[in-house]
């Protein structure tokens, strides 16, 4: 972690295991890996190991051809790391036994892309995601969509090499979600219009080909332009649930748990809890229905562990073939047509919070959002960013805000309404 060994992840008959280092476990304030991992000498067991692991790996289609391209089994999750697992999520890095890290003091290494370098490398994410087996590359990310981690300077983009720290995360278009690139875009624009505490995006052009660049949290820029790792983990890691459980209705995390693991691990939490809360009514009024456990993180920084930035937020519920159910339910109920004034009230008391205060802030974002949302779009517009998305987002967060405040404020309305968009 950091530039300090921490302890040695092995495999034993096709089963993982954990344990830290004794010179880790005495240093002073020395932290955990994971929440699911708390400092101690024995030795954790596959149960225990996995979910952390395993969750800083690419999922689905994107783990599957990285798996083909290193010749290795896709349920190898240590074959895996030891591939790509370089330039992680948070502060770690797996490197082979007697390996050591790159010098915080040493040079950065970057391979620095001109345009047609970049298109071709659009073009590569696809069929070989994170450039899995490329000769200095070893670079991982959660989730199943094509992303890559790069370094942003100016105008530059390029590729860390040799476990060099990123700086951005290259989204590109993704070929099954029309506008995908503006959705994202246009959602955490928005986010951050409403004062939410958002990843900050920006979207970029190479030839005809539109991508996102978001900022990573997990990333500090220093004053001698390094870029020092915060470490980081997402829910799922925190609550050793393993990323192919990450879905609420597949016996992932719920709501009341992530509310309950900031409770346990902020000090003091109610910022926090107040933050997570502004998230879950934001996703649920954008129409982000693909706000799961890995969606939310928890970030460790040197005022302690806080809540991280709201990312990985696109409207979903504009795409009539992606699903309508939520990742987490509110109140026991997936679907956002059928959540009424008594399922918000439900979801706020399984969390622990005040059914009144949460009814408030409801209404306080709903009456705003919508006109936050055309201004945004007039914005993206203005910058030649406008794309058809963004106007049937604007129209579903109209619809969704109306009938939300319609349902609060007279409780016996809507029971059988449903918004054309989901």
């Amino acid at each position: 972690m950091f530039d300090t060994h921490i302890g040695a992840l092995a495999q034993i008959d096709g089963r993982l295991s954990f344990s830290y280092a004794q010179d880790w476990l005495t240093t002073a304030n020395a932290i955990p890996l994971s929440q699911s991992l708390p400092l101690q000498a024995e030795p954790f067991d596959d149960r225990a190991t996995r979910p952390y692991f395993a969750g800083l790996l690419p999922e689905g289609d994107k783990r599957k051809l990285i798996a083909q391209t290193l010749h290795v089994s896709r349920q190898n999750d240590f074959a895996l790391l030891d591939g790509i697992g370089g330039e992680c999520a948070g502060a770690v890095t797996l490197l082979e036994a007697g390996q050591t890290p790159k010098a915080p003091d040493s040079p950065n290494v970057v391979r620095w892309l001109d345009e047609a370098e970049l298109l071709r490398l659009l073009d590569e994410m696809p069929k070989r995601p994170m450039l899995a087996g490329e000769e200095g590359l070893r670079l991982s990310l959660a989730g199943a969509q094509d992303k890559l981690p790069v370094v942003a300077e100016g105008e530059r983009i390029g590729l860390p090499l040799f476990n060099t720290a990123s700086s951005h995360i290259l989204k590109p278009a993704i070929a099954s979600v029309e506008g995908s690139v503006f959705n994202e875009g246009f959602c955490l624009a928005l986010a951050d219009a409403l004062k939410l505490d958002a990843a900050k995006a920006n979207i970029h052009l190479a030839g005809d080909r539109h991508y996102l660049l978001v900022a990573r949290y997990d990333r500090q820029i220093s004053a001698e332009n390094r870029l020092p790792r915060l470490h980081q983990e997402d829910f799922c890691q925190a609550l050793a649930v393993a990323p192919e459980y990450k879905y609420q209705n597949e016996g992932g995390p719920n709501l009341a748990q992530a509310f309950d693991l900031l409770r346990r691990t902020t000090r003091p939490s109610a910022p926090h809890i107040l933050k997570l809360l502004d998230f879950v009514i934001f996703n649920a009024l954008t129409g982000n229905h693909d706000a799961h456990a890995k969606n939310f993180s928890l970030l460790y920084t040197s005022r302690g562990t806080v809540l991280a930035p709201l990312y990985d937020v696109l409207s979903t519920a504009v795409y009539p073939n992606l699903t309508d159910k939520m990742a987490m339910k509110i109140g026991g109920k997936t679907r956002f047509t059928e959540v009424q004034a008594r399922h918000w009230e439900g979801f706020a008391t399984e969390a622990g919070l005040s059914p009144a205060q949460v009814k408030k802030r409801i209404l306080d974002i709903a009456k705003r959002l919508p006109e936050l949302a055309r201004k945004t779009r007039a914005t993206f517009e203005a910058e030649g960013n406008g794309h058809a998305i963004l106007g049937q987002i604007v129209a579903l967060i109209e619809q969704r805000c109306a009938l939300t405040i319609r349902r609060l404020t007279e409780p016996d309305a809507g029971e059988t309404v449903k918004t054309s968009s989901g």
